[in-house]
C-alpha cells in the first residue's frame, strides 16, 4: 500500500520542464531545451582593472526566461538551474583558488517590493555546489537607482555612480579572493562601479561570473 501511494504522489507531483512544459525528464530545464543554450567559451570576456570577468551564456532564449522568471515572478526554484549552469561554466575554467562569494545587491525598496533577491537564491545554490563560502551582506546598495536596459552608456554611468556601498564590520580579510556573482552584465558598468568600489577599499584578488551577456564584447 505505501509504494501504491509513493508511485501516486510521483505522478502527482512529477516535475515539468519550466520552458516547454515537457514532463518527460522531470526536471524544471529538460535536455531539449538545455541544448537550446547557447554557452560562452571558457574565456574571460573583459579584463577591468586587472580582474577577469566571465559570462556563461548569451542573454537570449531559455536564459532571457529563466532570468525574467526567477526575478520578476517569484520561480524561486530556478536559482538552482541558473547556479548549475554557471556552476557548470564554471568547472571548465578550471580555477582552482577558494573563493569568497558575493552577490550583486539590490535596493531595500527593491527587496521589499520583491521579498527576495534572487541573486542570494543563485549564490546560495551555487556555494553548495563549490563549497565557497557566502557573504550576501557585506555588498549593500544605497541607491535605488533606475533599470539600466532602456539608459544610454552616459546614463547608466550617472545612474549607477555610487549606488553602491560596503559593511565595515566583519569586513572579509583585504587578501580575500572575492568572486562577484550577477544575472546578466551588459555594458558591464554595474560590474566595474564595485570592482571600484572593492579596489578602494583594498581588495584586489576579484573575479565576476555572470550568467548572461546581450552581446560577446570587444
Amino acid at each position: 500500500m505505501i509504494k501504491f501511494f509513493e508511485k501516486l504522489l510521483n505522478l502527482i507531483y512529477i516535475q515539468d520542464c519550466y520552458f516547454c512544459k515537457s514532463t518527460k525528464e522531470d526536471t524544471l530545464l529538460c535536455s531539449k531545451c538545455y541544448r537550446k543554450i547557447h554557452f560562452l567559451p571558457p574565456s574571460v570576456l573583459k579584463i577591468y582593472k586587472n580582474c577577469n570577468i566571465y559570462s556563461c551564456c548569451l542573454y537570449e532564449g531559455i536564459i532571457k526566461n529563466l532570468i525574467h522568471a526567477l526575478k520578476y515572478k517569484n520561480k524561486k526554484k530556478l536559482a538552482l538551474v541558473a547556479a548549475k549552469l554557471m556552476y557548470e561554466y564554471w568547472k571548465n575554467l578550471k580555477i582552482e583558488e577558494n573563493f569568497l562569494v558575493l552577490p550583486v545587491p539590490i535596493h531595500k525598496s527593491r527587496l521589499k517590493e520583491r521579498k527576495y533577491n534572487h541573486m542570494d537564491l543563485i549564490c546560495k545554490e551555487f556555494c553548495k555546489l563549490t563549497n565557497y563560502k557566502l557573504e550576501k551582506n557585506f555588498l549593500i546598495r544605497t541607491k535605488d537607482t533606475k533599470k539600466q536596459y532602456n539608459l544610454h552608456k552616459q546614463e547608466r554611468i550617472r545612474n549607477i555612480k555610487d549606488a553602491f556601498d560596503i559593511k565595515q564590520t566583519n569586513m572579509p580579510e583585504k587578501e580575500s579572493n572575492l568572486l562577484i556573482l550577477d544575472d546578466i552584465t551588459a555594458t558591464g558598468i554595474t560590474i566595474e562601479e564595485i570592482i571600484k568600489l572593492l579596489n578602494k577599499n583594498g581588495y584586489r584578488n576579484i573575479t565576476v561570473l555572470t550568467l548572461s551577456t546581450p552581446d560577446i564584447w570587444n
